[in-house]
């Protein structure tokens, strides 16, 4: 029996258990659009396809399953590819469709081909950040791409992929057998674990450790494996620093852990990475500021520090740094395995000498931290301080609530001072660091855990990247709450550059000399979304808490003081700019 290929592409996504689809209409795709009208499967429509792209990000972070993206020919492809790139660089499944130019225009330049170097070649435009992408180019090779791009998506290190397909392929008939043949194969592969004699080679190494740390990524997150590390934590009694994707992993309110590491980290957590005589890494990449510049100074000093890493991608182990055991394993099967070897080795927790003055060392340092921040905390001045915005949203929160930050304060000083408290509650740009990341993310992540309360943090320059996303909010009914921290500037780079260059040229928004922002609360009112615009300090609180309790899509603006995430860490631009200084951020 033949069937349109449209169609059957709609029947294969449902049996998949797929539930939505991203993205925005374009003449190569509207075949497909035309199926799904009829499918369990939710269209998701956006206005620009980098929103669809950053919240199939997000949608995947929290369902932790590969997001699918619509998108069309040319401009929807470039459009989307910030955000597909996004979501590459910090291993997140996604599988974009995307419309071609039809087969029987190959070398013609059809409408919207980008043709330039070579004829009907779009896929190659995404080489660079996925990990495969496919050109459909016979319509009986269309299911086995399909299934090969999910398996590929979400195994190992999971990542976007791209299948680019000729619109005339979605209209075409075939064969049914072709879809039902892929049907066979397995939608979830065994993962790769550790072996016992290793587990009890590194369990017995970190016992015999003087002063170990436990050091962990995003990949913690990715592998589903934050209870197998705690387990671990308590059962070895280490301490845990963390990357920037790391946080959460285990609870800020543990007393074992220390911190984020890096340019925002701080002096205490720094160090102590850097005196640990072992560092055992848990699905990190070990990044550029996350490490301080990869300087041995400031964050990590491998040797004398000897390093045994464990990730689910070889690409990654040694890549900054000499390992002394690597081991190529998932996370979740790893931690597993050491967990029961560990509890095999040594029946009762340990009780390493170090124990106590260092929980009380790290209780010491956040409560001396805290008490730094009291001033910034408790200030009433407006625009707000950042501080004082982190702690009241923190206060008002749930602690499983979902957290999305962009680039700027929300990102740097969430890091660093805001506490998240369940593994996989704060989605953050990590590896593309994007502009325009979080606000749509958070559309995502709501559409994937309805019952939770999703807030973004988002500044006023990411914000403003892509203000459209509210219309999507508005028609879909995705009840978020973005708190757009207005500092009229991108805040970060204008300390950057005032510090070094002693200017602010493109960098703060200004108009006759005064600072400018949109009315961003009365742009979401034009989009049919409350907007609320703080007026004073005392305003921000309540706002926040009516905005949670209306349980619908709400604005809140509010103008915050552009002063500069303060750091003890290191970054090496710093001395590109301004050779031995010793210039940080200054405050704009």
């Amino acid at each position: 029996m033949k069937e349109l290929i449209s169609r059957q592409l709609v029947k294969y996504l449902e049996d998949r258990g797929i539930e939505h689809i991203f993205g925005l209409c374009g003449h190569t795709n509207i075949a497909v659009l035309s199926a799904l009208e009829t499918s369990s499967i939710k269209f998701v429509n956006v206005r620009h396809e980098q929103i669809s792209a950053h919240m199939a990000d997000g949608y995947a972070r929290v369902k932790k399953q590969a997001a699918v993206v619509l998108s069309h020919v040319g401009p929807g492809l470039t459009n989307a590819s910030t955000g597909v790139a996004n979501a590459a660089l910090d291993s997140i499944p996604m599988v974009v469709i995307a419309g071609d130019i039809p087969t029987h225009y190959y070398g013609k330049h059809p409408h919207q081909e980008i043709n330039l170097h070579a004829d009907a070649t779009q896929y190659e435009i995404y080489r660079p950040f996925v990990k495969r992408a496919w050109r459909v180019d016979s319509p009986h090779l269309f299911p086995e791409i399909l299934e090969k791009a999910f398996q590929l998506s979400e195994s190992g290190n999971p990542g976007p992929v791209l299948v680019s397909v000729p619109m005339d392929i979605f209209s075409k008939e075939l064969e049914t057998s072709w879809f039902e043949k892929v049907k066979h194969n397995t939608k979830a592969l065994h993962k790769p674990s550790i072996d016992d004699e290793t587990a009890k080679k590194i369990i017995q190494t970190l016992a015999a450790a003087k002063n170990p740390v436990f050091y962990v990524g995003g990949g913690i997150m990715l592998a589903d494996a934050s209870e197998e590390l705690r387990e671990l934590v308590d059962h070895l009694n280490i301490p845990v620093a963390h990357s920037l994707m790391g946080k959460g992993a285990v609870s800020d309110d543990h007393p074992l852990t220390l911190g984020m590491t890096g340019f925002w980290g701080t002096k205490f957590i720094n160090n102590k990475c850097k005196e640990a005589d072992y560092i055992l890494a848990l699905g990190t990449r070990f990044g550029e500021a996350d490490s301080s510049s990869w300087e041995p100074e400031y964050t990590f000093n491998f040797p004398p520090t000897k390093l045994i890493q464990i990730d689910i991608d070889p690409t990654e182990i040694g890549r900054n740094y000499p390992v002394d055991i690597g081991v190529v394993a998932d996370l979740k099967k790893a931690l597993a395995v050491l967990n029961r070897v560990a509890k095999e080795m040594y029946p009762h927790e340990l009780q390493p000498v170090y124990l106590e003055s260092l929980k009380a060392e790290i209780e010491a340092y956040r409560k001396e931290f805290k008490e730094n921040n009291q001033q910034y905390i408790h200030e009433n001045c407006f625009p707000m301080m950042p501080q004082r915005i982190l702690e009241e949203v923190r206060e008002v929160l749930p602690k499983d609530a979902i957290i999305t930050t962009d680039v700027g304060w929300n990102k740097n000083g969430v890091g660093q001072q805001f506490p998240i408290y369940e593994a996989g509650s704060i989605l953050t740009p990590g590896g593309f660091c994007t502009m325009g990341f979080g606000a749509p993310a958070a559309l995502g992540a709501k559409i994937a855990a309805p019952d939770k309360v999703v807030v973004s943090l988002v500044g006023d320059g990411g914000f403003g990247q892509n203000p459209a996303l509210l219309a999507t909010a508005f028609e879909e009914d995705i009840p978020v709450v973005w708190v757009i921290m207005n500092n009229f500037a991108f805040g970060t780079i204008a300390g950057l550059q005032k510090a070094h260059f002693g200017t602010t040229l493109g960098t703060v928004f200004t108009k006759d000399d005064q600072p400018y922002s949109p009315d961003f609360a009365a742009i979401a009112r034009a989009y049919g979304i409350e907007g609320i615009k703080i007026q004073a300090a005392e305003e921000f609180k309540p706002a926040l808490e009516r905005a949670i309790k209306a349980n619908k899509p709400v604005v809140i603006d509010v103008a915050m003081l552009n002063n500069p995430v303060p750091t003890d860490g290191h970054w090496n631009i710093m001395d590109i700019y301004s050779p031995g200084k010793k210039v940080h951020h200054v405050t704009v």
